[in-house]
């Protein structure tokens, strides 16, 4: 019998690590795995967590430029010898020891959890070490090195699926996603995130809607600054469903950046961990609609390291096991006492933000109307007019 979910993990992947100071800290990689422990995530049935080997270069090479990668090979054997023409020993992606292994591994295990996924040993696939959707073909960006999710897309489309649809919901721009599959039209990439106007990397906007063989594949929602709950999932209810509906992908591909919450300090999005997870169970309903539960799950951003990441993450996964964890369950006083212990701070007390008395979030279904008085809906609109169309869709009804 084939597992509910495979789910990419072992310490060793708090290898990637920029470094102290650096807003990207493995911290936040084995706190999400001790909660989903302590939670009984992983022991649950049908789960399996596995340990992914380094790949060899051809896997990365069927994304990346062999230059970068030989770039990335040397400053990882002697980091003084990073070469910022590649994106390398920068501010954002400074260079560390072992950086070629560690971030091949995540490129790997997102390349793994695809390929089982397509070819039957699970139905759905985790990897919330991976989500790098900045790096580039021939550079690293945005604290992202190897861009496993153009990695795992690739093999897809190498090994017979026909239509892969991509959902990042990460604050930031999937641009380097976008920009690998920019003019292919086995490709839907939609990402919803905050306006370049305000945040790196300063694109995104509702009229780069793909090249000329995949007009309409690109979609971005551009929202603005503030953003929050209702809002947010009106965003992507009005938006992100219906087309990857009519697009018919072989399977769905999500990034869950979780830097649209409020406490995130490099954001400007007002996103509660509730919201993340209504984002992470309506995408799952959407793979089982649409593609028969062919659903590969990753991380991304998120720099709230206690409080944020790891309950969003931890939700995700346990969505993807099909055992839930409800917003009211108590965080385990083993987990909070790990925390203290290692950062001596206090962690969150349950697993979701809001009074559980207020009800879940209510998001304003796009066809009670259109609110033109709404800088999110102006938005959402901005993104239906340019793609919408392009789809058989109707800008004001579907």
């Amino acid at each position: 019998m084939p597992s509910q979910v495979r789910v990419v993990w072992d310490p060793g992947f708090t290898a990637y690590d920029f470094g102290p100071g650096h807003p990207m800290s493995p911290v936040r990689l084995d706190l999400t795995a001790r909660l989903c422990d302590a939670l009984g995530v992983f022991d649950g049935d049908g789960v399996e967590v596995f340990s992914p080997e380094v790949p060899g270069d051809e896997v990365l090479e069927t994304v990346h430029d062999v230059d970068y990668i030989a770039a990335v090979r040397a400053a990882s054997l002697d980091p003084a010898v990073a070469d910022p023409a590649f994106g390398l020993g920068t501010e954002d992606d400074p260079a560390f020891a072992g950086m070629h292994e560690a971030s091949a591994r995540v490129a790997e295990g997102t390349r793994a959890v695809c390929a089982d996924v397509w070819e039957g040993r699970a139905e759905h696939g985790v990897n919330f070490c991976g989500g790098m959707h900045h790096a580039m073909p021939g550079s690293a960006a945005g604290f992202c090195i190897y861009n496993d999710i153009a990695v795992g897309i690739q093999w897809l489309l190498d090994h017979g699926a026909e239509r892969v649809a991509y959902v990042d919901v990460d604050v930031h721009h999937g641009d380097g996603v976008e920009r690998a599959f920019w003019d292919d039209p086995r490709v839907l990439t939609i990402s919803l995130h905050e306006s370049g106007r305000a945040l790196f990397p300063g694109t995104g906007f509702a009229g780069d809607i793909g090249g000329p063989a995949a007009q309409g594949d690109a979609v971005n929602i551009a929202l603005p600054p503030g953003t929050g709950d209702s809002a947010w999932l009106r965003a992507l209810h009005s938006t992100a469903l219906p087309l990857v509906r009519a697009f018919k992908p072989d399977v769905l591909v999500t990034q869950h950046g979780c830097d649209t919450h409020a406490q995130d300090p490099l954001a400007h999005l007002s996103l509660s961990v509730d919201a993340q997870r209504a984002a992470a169970d309506a995408l799952h309903r959407l793979s089982h609609e649409v593609c028969r539960g062919r659903w590969v799950a990753l991380g991304g951003g998120g720099y709230e390291i206690v409080d944020v990441v790891p309950r969003s993450w931890t939700h995700l996964t346990a969505i993807a096991a099909h055992r839930p964890v409800p917003l009211t369950e108590a965080v385990p006083e083993g987990w909070l006492d790990h925390v203290r212990t290692l950062l001596g701070r206090e962690g969150p007390r349950r697993m979701g933000d809001l009074d559980p008395a207020e009800g879940p979030i209510w998001h304003q279904p796009w066809d009670m109307g259109y609110n033109p008085h709404s800088e999110v809906d102006r938005a959402v609109m901005a993104t239906r007019q340019a793609v919408f169309p392009l789809h058989g869709l109707d800008v004001w009804f579907d």
